[in-house]
């Protein structure tokens, strides 16, 4: 049985790396007793994959991972199940079913939501300035970048990556496109605004959630699945 679970990461946990957050849902399965599948041969492992991994210093009310389980409870007892053996910082949103067919999480993933807030006091009107001339910035035609692949450099449009922006609340809010085909993160956003105005953005300047995973057509990756009653 395919299973997705939706789990939000905040506070200090934000220090905390991908592989450090893999291995400690490996413990918190065994902890939780959840009844999750391994993998044959010389050395088994659990069967687990994560979505887009979130950036070191970044929080998020929206990230997800896939098992595959024997059997299950109900959602409701395994989320109550899993936050017991949670640390601060993290916590179980979600436990779905998801159908045979169902891709992983990873395979689906088209695009994030994210909301950048300003880590810094500034007094009211300069934030406001600042969000503005941001918004002016993207609503550009086109923003031509250099970006760096691996196979060295190659000019991009940035705005074809931005699928939707919004100043409000004191907020930059920013749908992007994430997954293997595209892939583009806030900070490199941000960061060629303020190189537009030939500026450097101040370090830790902002801080940044991630709100949420899309699959095709924007569908959060959480409806795609269903509760276990």
């Amino acid at each position: 049985m395919k299973i997705r679970i939706k789990f939000a990461k905040r506070g200090a946990m934000k220090f905390v790396g991908h592989l450090d957050i893999m291995r400690y849902f490996q413990k918190a399965m065994r902890r939780a007793e959840v009844d999750i599948a391994y993998s044959e041969g010389f050395s088994p492992h659990q069967k687990m994959s994560f979505a887009a991994p979130l950036g070191l210093g970044l929080t998020s009310e929206g990230e997800y991972m896939d098992i595959e389980v024997h059997q299950s409870k109900s959602s409701k007892e395994m989320v109550q199940a899993l936050n017991e053996v949670m640390v601060d910082g993290i916590e179980i949103l979600s436990f779905k079913k998801l159908s045979d067919s169902s891709q992983n999480a990873m395979a689906s993933l088209v695009a994030a939501d994210y909301r950048l807030t300003l880590r810094k006091e500034e007094p009211f009107k300069q934030r406001e300035k600042l969000f503005q001339e941001i918004e002016t910035f993207l609503n550009q035609e086109s923003i031509p970048i250099m970006k760096k692949t691996k196979k060295g450099e190659k000019e991009i449009d940035l705005k074809s990556l931005i699928y939707h922006f919004s100043v409000k609340e004191d907020s930059l809010f920013l749908t992007v496109a994430v997954g293997s085909a595209e892939n583009v993160k806030p900070e490199l956003i941000v960061e060629t605004f303020f190189n537009a105005k030939g500026q450097q953005m101040p370090e830790f300047y902002f801080q940044i959630q991630r709100l949420e995973l899309y699959t095709k057509d924007l569908i959060p990756l959480e409806e795609v699945g269903e509760d276990i009653e």
